[in-house]
């Protein structure tokens, strides 16, 4: 695999997870009760980090 596909790939997956976290963040606004919103917030923040690792993956693969 090139670093180019390699890249690419990233570029989706980052792609997929901001998708996700706008879907997380519409949702988390017609959640009620602490429990739910806690939920939402706890898989917006796991997709979050994961979404920061993926940029700095990609970062480090064209710097590199």
């Amino acid at each position: 695999m090139t670093a180019t596909h390699d890249v690419s790939d990233l570029d989706d997956q980052i792609a997929a997870i901001r998708a996700n976290i706008r879907d997380l963040i519409e949702q988390a606004s017609g959640a009620s009760g602490a429990a739910a919103e806690e939920f939402q917030a706890d898989r917006i923040n796991e997709q979050q980090a994961e979404l920061d690792r993926l940029i700095k993956e990609r970062d480090a693969r064209l710097a590199g």
